[in-house]
C-alpha cells in the first residue's frame, strides 16, 4: 500500500480537496494507514466535502470489498465496507435476495450506505440502510470491535448516518430482502401539479415510489411530473445488461441552460402518455438510471453542481410546494429532480429521514445566486421542522445544521468517546462545526 497526493472531490464536484490517499486490500494495511490520522471514506457518492480531508490523509476504502459469509437460508451477508450496492445487487438478485435499501447509485458503498444512513424508493415502508444492519465492525486502535444495537445501542446510533465519525467501517452484518425474481413491474403516471403529487404519493400503495418533477414549472403546473410505482416480480433478468456510455468532457454553460432544461423537462413529462405506461424492467435500472451514463456529473461543467436536498413532515406539505416555487423562480434547476414520500423509519442520531416528504433538486454551481438560494430554502425548511440532507450538502450553515438535527448532542457525546481527538474530523464536519462543543 503507498500513499498518493491526489485532487479529489465529491460527486457534486463543486467542493474539492488536495490531500494524501490511500487504498488499504488488507485489515493490517488498514491499521497501518489509520495511524496517519485520517477518515475512512468510500467511493465519494456524497455530493458535498462529507469524504473530503482537505491538506490531511484520507483512506478510501474501495479495495476492502469481500463478503466474507452469507447464509442462504436467512439472507444474513456480511461484508467489508468497500462493496459496493450495485455488485451485492448482481451478485445476490439471482439467488433470490437482494439489499433492503438501495439508493439512486449502485456505485455507493456498504460503510457510506452506513455512515450516511442512506434511503431509497421503499423508505415509506422500509424505512432507511442502518435498520437492517444487524452489526457493524469498527477499526479502532486495539483492533476490530463489532457493534450491536442491542450490545452498544449509543454507539450503534452515533455510527449509523454518523459521517464516519466513530471510526472507520471495516465490515457489516446486513440482513438482505427476499425477492421473487429479478424484474420490476413499473407503472408510470403523468402528474398535472403539486397538489396532484401529494395526493398520488399518499394514495400509493406500491412497495417503491418516486416522482420525477420538472422544477422548471410555475404557477398552475407548479410541481407536475412524473409518478413511477415499482413492484417486484418473478422472472430472470429481462434483456442484456446495460452497456454504460460515459461523458468525456465537461460540458459548456450551454448544455445545462435554461432554455434547454426547460425544453427537455417538456419532452421528458411528455414521452409518458395520458393514459400512463406499463413495462417490465431490470432491477438495476430502476433502482440506478443514472448508472449507465459514468460521470454524468460532468454535465454541469468543471464547476460541479450542489444538490439542495430536504425533508419536511407530512403536514407541512404546503411548505414544501413554496420551497419548489421558489427554485422554479430562480431559474437555476436542472433536470434532475426528485419528489419522494417517506416513512418515519430513521437509525442514527443524524440520520435524514423523518414522516413527509423529501425533495431534491441539482443546481448548477456556475450560477452565482445558487448560495443565497440555498440560504434561503435552508430557512424555509427550518420554519417548516424539517431536515437538509447531509449526503448531499455542500453549502449549508452551521447554525441551521444544528437547529435542524435535535439529536446532536447526542450524536458528539458517542463520538467524543470514540474519537476524543478528532482523527476522522472531514471538511463537512468542520464547515458545519458539528463537533464543536455543544
Amino acid at each position: 500500500m503507498q500513499w498518493k497526493t491526489a485532487d479529489y472531490a465529491g460527486w457534486g464536484r463543486a467542493r474539492s480537496a488536495r490531500g494524501t490517499l490511500a487504498r488499504p486490500e488488507r485489515v493490517p494495511a488498514l491499521a497501518k494507514a489509520l495511524g496517519a490520522r485520517g477518515p475512512a471514506i468510500g467511493n465519494r457518492r456524497s455530493y458535498g466535502d462529507g469524504p473530503l480531508n482537505a491538506g490531511g490523509a484520507a483512506i478510501e476504502m474501495t479495495r476492502m470489498d469481500r463478503l466474507l459469509s452469507f447464509d442462504a437460508d436467512t439472507g444474513v451477508l456480511e461484508v467489508e465496507a468497500g462493496a459496493t450496492l450495485g455488485a451485492l445487487l448482481r451478485l445476490f438478485a439471482p439467488r433470490g435476495w437482494m439489499p433492503a435499501v438501495l439508493p439512486g447509485t449502485g456505485f455507493a458503498t456498504v460503510g457510506g450506505a452506513i455512515a450516511n444512513d442512506v434511503h431509497g424508493k421503499n423508505h415509506h415502508n422500509a424505512g432507511s440502510f442502518g435498520q437492517h444492519v444487524l452489526a457493524v465492525t469498527l477499526m479502532t486502535e486495539a483492533g476490530p470491535r463489532e457493534v450491536t444495537p442491542e450490545g452498544n445501542p449509543g454507539l450503534f446510533r452515533a455510527t449509523m448516518g454518523g459521517l464516519g465519525q466513530t471510526g472507520a467501517i471495516l465490515s457489516a452484518r446486513l440482513q438482505l430482502k427476499p425477492i421473487p425474481g429479478q424484474r420490476m413491474r413499473v407503472v408510470e403516471t403523468r402528474i398535472p401539479d403539486f397538489d396532484a403529487f401529494i395526493a398520488a404519493l399518499e394514495a400509493s400503495t406500491a412497495e417503491f415510489a418516486v416522482g420525477w418533477v420538472d422544477a422548471t414549472a410555475k404557477r398552475k403546473r407548479l410541481g407536475r411530473g412524473i409518478l413511477e410505482e415499482g413492484e417486484l416480480v418473478e422472472g430472470t433478468r429481462p434483456g442484456l445488461p446495460r452497456r454504460a456510455k460515459s461523458v468525456p468532457l465537461d460540458a459548456p454553460g450551454l448544455a445545462l441552460s435554461w432554455p434547454v432544461v426547460k425544453m427537455f423537462n417538456r419532452w421528458y413529462l411528455w414521452r409518458v402518455p395520458d393514459t400512463g405506461r406499463k413495462r417490465t424492467r431490470p432491477l438495476d435500472e430502476f433502482f440506478f438510471p443514472l448508472d449507465a451514463i459514468h460521470d454524468w456529473n460532468r454535465l454541469y461543467g468543471k464547476k460541479g453542481f450542489h444538490q439542495f436536498q430536504c425533508v419536511v413532515p407530512r403536514d407541512a406539505a404546503p411548505a414544501l410546494r413554496d420551497i419548489l416555487a421558489t427554485i422554479a423562480k430562480a431559474g437555476v434547476a436542472s433536470p434532475l429532480a426528485v419528489l419522494k414520500r417517506m416513512g418515519p423509519g430513521r437509525a442514527g442520531h443524524l440520520s435524514f429521514p423523518m414522516e413527509g416528504y423529501t425533495l431534491a433538486v441539482d443546481m448548477p454551481a456556475r450560477k452565482a445566486k445558487v448560495p443565497a438560494l440555498y440560504a434561503r430554502l435552508e430557512d424555509m425548511v427550518q420554519a417548516a421542522g424539517g431536515r437538509i440532507y447531509l449526503a448531499k450538502d455542500g453549502l449549508a450553515r452551521p447554525e441551521t445544521v444544528a437547529a435542524l438535527y435535535p439529536e446532536l448532542d447526542a450524536w458528539h457525546a458517542e463520538v467524543a468517546k470514540a474519537d476524543p481527538e478528532g482523527h476522522n474530523l472531514t471538511d463537512l464536519v468542520r464547515r458545519l462545526k458539528l463537533r464543536s462543543a455543544a
